[in-house]
């Protein structure tokens, strides 16, 4: 029997509310499968299940908040045997048989199946569930149902979203990250004229929805640059440090209402720029929209941050534990530099790197910049 329990979705988080349930007992799962919605400060996540099987129980019920690693469900490994029939009765004699009844009316609200949040939310938002198409068990109504047709993120359907809870919440986590962590910090800015160049001619026959945008070819060689200083990706657990055999970066998003998330992008390194770009602008919408999951949240290994750009020229980041590395680009903006004997204005970015310093120190640190350095300058290789 498997235990499917409340997980820990970040290192600010002690517990988190049950929101929905998208199963039942006696469905089955597999590893993988989206199995409910927690709320947290930092909003609705989907949930998924990584136990395979029948779900026996549910051991809360939706609306309750509990502590990570409370049990939310048991899921056996098969399904359950159906009992054996009592033997049937002694056959009575034959009565005559009713006349047919009337064809059903058009199913009452209550009779339409919905979980008890997407009715809550449609009433608040005067939509009738039977206009609504179900996407849960059995063309059920979900949350996510009723939020789409209402146009309101999810985190805000759930229960209201706490713009000063989650910032307490973050606090608690980088005070931690500050205290527990031995940081080291590394700048260096980088010449841009070749990489904006090669967008802008990369991007000039192509419509705006396939446009690359330069926070693309910056995630791109920050990853690619883990490759030749592995050890800055990875986590630091239980007193030792354990690699990461892929390099999965966490993209930190700013939410409209306030806070940071930063959900991981699986196997960034290997991602073409427009799959890439594609998986940024897919992660901002539903980070601001509602329907993160949990495999985005804890899957990091490492993140990075760009300011944008309507930032500031730098960053200095606090490593999100358990991580080892957080890397910051700032502003591209025109800088004086020196190019041979002459001064000359060029587009540029500072790149920094805070890292942990039980497992790397500032001679890695900056291998790890002037790789960056020389994969943006060369941008025909990202």
């Amino acid at each position: 029997m498997g235990a499917f329990r409340m997980p820990a979705l970040g290192a600010d988080m002690e517990s988190g509310t049950l929101v929905e349930w998208l199963i039942k007992p006696g469905d089955t799962v597999k590893s993988g499968d989206v199995v409910a919605v927690v709320e947290t400060q930092k909003g609705a996540i989907e949930v998924e299940c990584f136990e395979e099987g029948v779900v026996a129980s549910l051991a809360i019920g939706q609306g309750e908040t509990v502590p990570i690693g409370t049990l939310l469900a048991q899921i056996g490994a098969e399904a359950p045997e159906p009992t054996q029939p009592h033997a049937p009765p002694s056959p009575k004699p034959a009565q005559p048989q009713p006349a047919p009844p009337p064809a059903p009316a058009p199913a009452e609200p209550s009779r339409i199946r919905a979980s008890p949040a997407a009715r809550r939310l449609a009433a608040e938002r005067n939509i009738p569930l039977a206009t609504l198409r179900g996407t849960g068990i059995d063309g059920a109504i979900t949350l996510a149902d009723v939020a789409a047709a209402a146009a309101v993120p999810r985190r805000a359907a759930a229960r209201g979203f706490d713009a000063v809870e989650m910032r307490r919440a973050i606090a608690a986590a980088m005070s931690c990250s500050k205290r527990d962590i031995p940081h080291y910090y590394l700048s260096e800015t980088i010449d841009l004229t070749a990489a904006l160049a090669w967008l802008e001619a990369f991007n000039a026959p192509r419509p705006p929805t396939e446009r690359l945008l330069p926070a693309a070819l910056l995630l791109k060689a920050a990853a690619l640059a883990l490759r030749n200083t592995p050890r800055l990706n990875g986590t630091f657990e239980d007193g030792e440090y354990r690699p990461s055999p892929g390099i999965h970066a966490g993209w930190a998003i700013a939410l409209r209402g306030g806070g940071l998330v930063a959900p991981a992008i699986r196997d960034t390194d290997r991602r073409p720029l427009p799959e890439l770009m594609a998986a940024i602008r897919d992660l901002v919408r539903r980070a601001r929209g509602g329907g993160l999951r949990l495999s985005e949240l804890t899957g990091g290994t490492v993140t990075v941050t760009s300011l944008g750009e309507r930032g500031a020229e730098s960053v200095t980041g606090i490593i999100y534990p358990p991580q080892v590395a957080i890397i910051g680009f700032g502003r591209v903006s025109v800088r004086p530099m020196v190019i041979g004997d002459a001064v000359a204005a060029r587009p540029a970015v500072t790149a920094s790197l805070a890292a942990d310093h039980r497992v790397t120190d500032g001679h890695a640190g900056g291998l790890y910049l002037a790789t960056v350095t020389r994969l943006l300058q060369t941008p025909e290789v990202l």
